[in-house]
């Protein structure tokens, strides 16, 4: 793991990337932020998470450091070590987790809440939604004693998601008064994230439905070798995609509300 700081003092802020070894958009926002000499006005730590994965080209050596912030994971995992460390560095912090994935082009925010923190914050940040986990963090950056922003900034290894990731690292660090200026912020769509949709066994997938979308009842929503898979019930996709995991296409997802900047206090959020 590798720890650097912008500014003097003991930092409230970090950004952290290569959670994941094969999402290297972040470490490239990294890159440019140690390059771009700002001056900050609140120290801040850049985190490059897992060296060892990123530079194998992979997810994860042993365990998915994303789930190894529980007691479940084997003391002699490389991502279990990692996750203690990491965990401390970011002890008291406010987190901007910078991720990419296989299920979608647009940037959207994930948190296990919706604090003040995240409520002021995520509507700053160029994200097409916020997706709330709930309090079941299953091991998840979440679990450590730190307010983390997760934000998914793309495809996986593309121009477009480091791109993203540098553009949402400097909103990040204006909203929290570490950079000088103004961000803006806009009405922010959110939702919950529900249940795993699982995989049938197969050689070849497909996905038909759109995050984000609705899914009707009885509508197909993806296939495998072949053959259609219909909803059971109507939900919205979240992280949907053919081959960003295993054993699942993604989760199923509720519509709560839409988090309004338009007040005069912080962000509301409005059910609709």
């Amino acid at each position: 793991m590798r720890v650097e700081q912008l500014g003097d003092g003991e930092p409230e802020l970090a950004i952290v990337a290569a959670i994941h070894g094969d999402e290297p958009g972040g470490v490239e926002a990294i890159e440019r932020l140690r390059s771009n000499g700002a001056t900050v006005e609140r120290p801040v730590k850049l985190i490059v998470a897992n060296e060892k994965a990123l530079e194998a080209g992979e997810r994860y050596l042993e365990t998915d450091l994303n789930r190894a912030f529980d007691e479940d994971v084997p003391e002699d995992a490389h991502e279990r070590e990692l996750a203690r460390e990491l965990a401390a560095e970011i002890r008291g912090c406010t987190v901007l987790s910078l991720h990419s994935t296989q299920s979608s082009a647009t940037p959207f925010a994930i948190s296990p809440g919706l604090d003040d923190t995240t409520r002021a914050i995520v509507p700053q940040l160029s994200v097409a939604a916020l997706v709330r986990t709930g309090h079941d963090v299953e091991g998840r950056l979440f679990a450590t004693d730190a307010t983390i922003i997760e934000v998914e900034t793309g495809y996986q290894r593309s121009v477009e998601a480091a791109e993203n990731a540098y553009r949402i690292a400097l909103e990040f660090l204006t909203a929290t008064g570490a950079l000088p200026g103004y961000t803006v912020s806009t009405d922010l769509s959110v939702y919950d994230l529900s249940e795993p949709v699982e995989k049938p066994s197969a050689a070849e997938y497909e996905v038909f439905a759109e995050n984000f979308t609705y899914v009707d009842a009885g509508e197909t929503y993806a296939a495998a070798d072949g053959e259609g898979l219909t909803a059971a019930d109507g939900f919205y996709p979240i992280l949907f995609s053919a081959y960003g995991y295993e054993n699942i296409f993604g989760y199923t997802g509720s519509f709560v509300g839409t988090l309004q900047t338009n007040c005069e206090n912080a962000p509301r959020l409005v059910a609709d």
